[in-house]
């Protein structure tokens, strides 16, 4: 802690004298999973937060971790499994870090359960824009569960109080400041530890994968599978409207004699949508109902053992499918399982992630989660088909906050004709369904932009909301109507109470500015990249430079059991 101390007050007063000159600065900790183009990065100083990216402590009687802002999730699993603990969310993602999931949406297969990444976290240091440090909580009714018992609800405000981080501390004092931050991409202040809570562990992943023909089965099955109080995980992959896979599951210890582990980190290991593809083709439909009571048939579903580290970052080969793309973009490279094994340290999201942001080709690839209430979202996806005709689709359901929120969140639909009347007066008001769309957009960039105005449009049409770390396009009106109502008053009465006016607001550092695209493009290097394959391959240089593949084949995470059913035959080519 004596060397996290002198950092924070190295990074605040840093902070302090920029706050005095009514400098604007921006935060610079070395990575982003963001794919918004990077307009404010010369226009403001740096505070450099990069040294802080260890986990400090792991408390196994309280079940707590303090973890600095940059560990990723790779390490701070590593963590927490040698104390038999696992964070409730963990984002998919090996290379997304704890301070990126607080300041930013981070939501997965767990987040129907336990919410979005912040409402995991107990308590969090911060810097404040004039150089203050303080430790914020949720507040004495925003980090107890509902629906626990008096008791229970009674020993939770109780532990709000005595936490690790700021233990004493009133946890009502700074709450305000907690959940105006969560979500607030670093306009606020800069977060530099956090107390974040942790459930037990087990050794794998009891995991079924349901077959669906439809749509409209697919988004019933994922509602039915959030209901059944045994499972900890569920998600959802489209393939087409006519072929979907849900899929839930259960941690365990046990192991029965007649399984054999399945892993998905190794390079012969298969990619996991690819897997889950595979393995569903030729089953039949699952049964379902409105009601949610009826169980898949056996004949309607496979079920493996994946090692729970395994399963917590299946979708790192291959960045979900996004990897299929690079093939696409270096054609005539085949998609095969040969070449997916020969270029495996390159087909990882940190690399994918250097990639994209270095080859330009993110200003013409879709990368969006969109929030969107259960009953919009087979609206939603027969849009996307017949206007984007982007394959596969992320279904992942999530408990949201009720707004006005920088997270998606269930807000009134202007459409109401995707509604009946009883679907209106029922709707959960903390129940949404994410739906990933990626894929490429159209070359052009006029094109590319009225695509994305459109799909802002139609979500908001639908009483959705979009994830802020991709491109944005929204006017500042369409921004705060997304956020809730009242959402910027009470917005900018936080940045007048904690000093962070000389900032730029979320709305300046998420919205993608034609004139600043334009801008951008010119030169001479935009020109060279756009031409094929300059751009990839300078992509590729830049994360061999990053050597971000060491991270990956150092993880300790990985399965090192023996008898992993991934060294078995992939059935895809």
């Amino acid at each position: 802690m004596e060397r996290h101390g002198a950092a924070v007050r190295r990074i605040a007063a840093t902070v302090r004298g920029y706050f005095e000159r009514a400098v604007p600065f921006r935060i610079s900790h070395g990575s982003t999973n963001s794919t918004r183009p990077s307009r404010l990065k010369a226009r403001a100083r740096v505070v450099d937060i990069g040294e802080l990216r260890d986990v400090l402590a792991v408390d196994t009687r309280r079940r707590v971790a303090l973890v600095e802002p940059n560990v990723p999730m790779d390490r701070l699993v590593e963590s927490t499994l040698r104390h038999g603990l696992v964070p409730p969310v963990v984002m998919e993602f090996p290379g997304i870090t704890a301070g990126g999931g607080f300041a930013g949406t981070a939501g997965e297969s767990s987040s129907f359960r336990h919410g979005y990444f912040d409402q995991c976290v107990n308590a969090v240091e911060m810097v404040l824009p004039d150089g203050e440090v303080v430790v914020a909580k949720p507040g004495r009714s925003g980090g107890v569960n509902a629906s626990a018992s008096a008791a229970s609800q009674q020993q939770q405000q109780q532990a709000l109080v005595n936490t690790l981080l700021g233990a004493g501390e009133d946890p009502d004092k700074y709450a305000d400041l907690f959940h105006g931050a969560a979500g607030a991409v670093g306009t606020l202040g800069i977060t530099t530890l956090l107390e974040l809570r942790l459930i037990e562990a087990k050794r794998f992943v009891k995991t079924t994968y349901r077959r669906t023909s439809s749509v409209a089965e697919a988004i019933a099955a994922v509602r039915e599978e959030c209901a059944k109080p045994g499972n900890d995980y569920a998600d959802g992959i489209l393939f087409s409207e006519g072929h979907g896979v849900v899929v839930s599951g259960t941690m365990t210890d046990e192991l029965p004699a007649s399984a054999s582990p399945r892993t998905f980190s190794r390079p012969w290991d298969p990619w996991f949508y690819m897997h889950a593809q595979s393995l569903t083709k030729d089953l039949p439909s699952s049964s379902s109902t409105s009601s949610g009571q009826s169980s898949p048939s056996s004949s309607s579903s496979v079920t493996e053992y994946i090692p729970l580290a395994e399963y917590l970052f299946r979708y790192d080969r291959g960045g979900f499918w996004v990897g299929r793309a690079a093939f696409d973009y270096f054609r005539p490279v085949p998609f095969t399982r040969f070449f997916r094994w020969l270029l495996d340290d390159f087909l990882h999201t940190r690399m994918l992630y250097r990639a994209l942001h270095a080859s330009g080709e993110s200003a013409r690839f879709f990368v969006q989660d969109l929030g969107l209430p259960y009953a919009s979202a087979e609206a939603f996806v027969k849009y996307t088909a017949d206007n984007l005709g982007i394959w596969p689709l992320w279904l992942c359901p999530l408990k949201t906050p009720r707004g006005p929120s920088f997270h998606p969140h269930v807000r009134p639909a202007a459409d109401s004709a995707t509604k009946t009347g009883s679907e209106t007066e029922t709707e959960p008001e903390t129940e949404m369904l994410n739906i990933g769309v990626w894929g490429w957009g159209p070359s052009d960039k006029a094109a590319f932009v009225r695509a994305n105005r459109a799909l802002e449009a139609k979500v908001a049409g639908l009483g959705g909301m979009k994830w802020l770390y991709a491109h944005t396009y929204y006017s500042e009106p369409e921004f705060w109507a997304a956020v809730g109502s009242h959402g910027r008053e009470a917005y900018e009465v936080l940045r007048e109470k904690y000093r962070a006016t000389s900032l730029p607001s979320v709305y300046d550092k998420v919205k993608v500015s034609p004139e600043d695209e334009d801008a951008a493009a010119r030169g001479w290097k935009p020109a060279v990249k756009a031409l094929w394959p300059v751009g990839g391959l300078y992509g590729i240089w830049r994360g061999i430079r990053s050597k971000d593949y060491l991270l990956h084949r150092r993880g300790e995470w990985k399965w090192q059991g023996g008898d992993g059913k991934g060294e078995g035959k992939e059935k895809t080519a």
